[in-house]
């Protein structure tokens, strides 16, 4: 049996959950059975009620707001437990269009792809202003060139995951998981596909985007600490070249501008300094590289016992439910005894 669990953070959603929800397909060619998974994040309003009312099968709750990127692991591990085989990732706001659920997963029931990311028609997005879709393209295009994919909507919730490339995630990232979990499916060599899809009417603004100056800030940071953490000898190796370069061409300036008489000293020094730290940041890249080969080993380490986890899991759930079957026979039969 193939079973999709359809998966909604969730935070203070009590306007919209109920339009998100009630446009969620529980049946869809190719899959054997659907099911609805929230993730309530610390939500101090009726999110809890609405979805318990629209009949989803599983609610994760946090006693306070975790953040989008720890909701969506814990989403990710719920369902995994549930015994999931394709995991769809949506938002609460009704941003997607649920119709394309079907075309987002096909190409992992085809088996030409692990994860599948929906690509929205940015340009013809009313609410997102000129900057903000200019940062969208901006992100896609360094999440491309680090994660040697060709995802052309990188920061888009509406995504797909296999079994098998969700067990692989790791978000370390506090602010979003979207960027990240591209560039590591692309580091692990995952197959990655993307598919157009539609979006709906605007219903709220969004909870990420508070103002565009602190959106930028944000996504340098994100996009920077990606770098590190994914390609330090690349980065370390550019950041390094720059005050090196620059070094370098104080050197030959001070050889052209030598005057027996000037020895112009500062510029001797700066140079020095500079190509020092050239030299020490290339030699971090080097070290970062390095331990980047135990972070790969961890992983597959990780990998195997989540996986030996899960398989336990999915084994004990018959065995439950049997005993669970045997007990009530037992009791009613106890019952018509006496």
């Amino acid at each position: 049996m193939t079973k999709l669990i359809i998966q909604i953070p969730c935070y203070n959603e009590e306007a919209t959950l109920g339009v998100t929800l009630s446009e969620l397909p529980r049946d869809i060619p190719g899959i054997d059975r659907v099911e609805w998974l929230i993730v309530n994040d610390g939500s101090v309003d009726r999110t809890v009620e609405v979805a318990e009312a629209c009949g989803v099968d599983h609610i994760v709750s946090f006693d306070h707001n975790q953040g989008l990127a720890k909701v969506f692991m814990a989403g990710i591990d719920a369902s995994l437990k549930a015994g999931a085989d394709i995991i769809v990732n949506t938002d609460a706001d009704n941003q997607y269009c649920a119709a394309d659920i079907p075309k987002l997963i096909e190409p992992i029931l085809n088996g030409t792809a692990e994860m599948v990311v929906g690509e929205r028609p940015i340009t013809e997005i009313e609410h997102f202003s000129p900057a903000k879709k200019v940062l969208q393209r901006l992100g896609s295009w360094v999440v491309r060139i680090a994660s040697n994919t060709k995802i052309p909507d990188a920061p888009s919730g509406f995504r797909a995951y296999s079994r098998n490339a969700a067990m692989q995630l790791n978000v370390f990232n506090e602010y979003t998981y979207t960027l990240e979990t591209i560039i590591q499916a692309g580091q692990k060599g995952m197959a990655i596909a993307s598919v157009p899809i539609r979006t709906n009417g605007y219903l709220r603004p969004s909870r990420l985007v508070k103002s565009i100056p602190a959106y930028i800030q944000r996504s340098i940071f994100t996009i920077l600490r990606i770098f590190m953490t994914y390609r330090p000898l690349r980065f370390f190796s550019i950041a390094g070249s720059i005050p090196f370069t620059l070094g370098i061409l104080l050197c030959i300036r001070w050889l052209i501008l030598f005057e027996p008489d000037r020895a112009r000293t500062p510029s001797l020094i700066l140079a020095a300094i500079l190509i020092l730290i050239g030299f020490q940041l290339w030699m971090f890249g080097l070290v970062a590289d390095v331990m980047s080969a135990n972070r790969k080993l961890l992983e597959d380490v990780q990998l195997r016992l989540r996986r030996s986890a899960y398989e336990n899991r999915e084994s004990e759930l018959p065995n439950l439910k049997q005993n669970r079957a045997n007990h009530s026979t037992e009791k009613a039969s106890t019952e018509v005894s006496s």
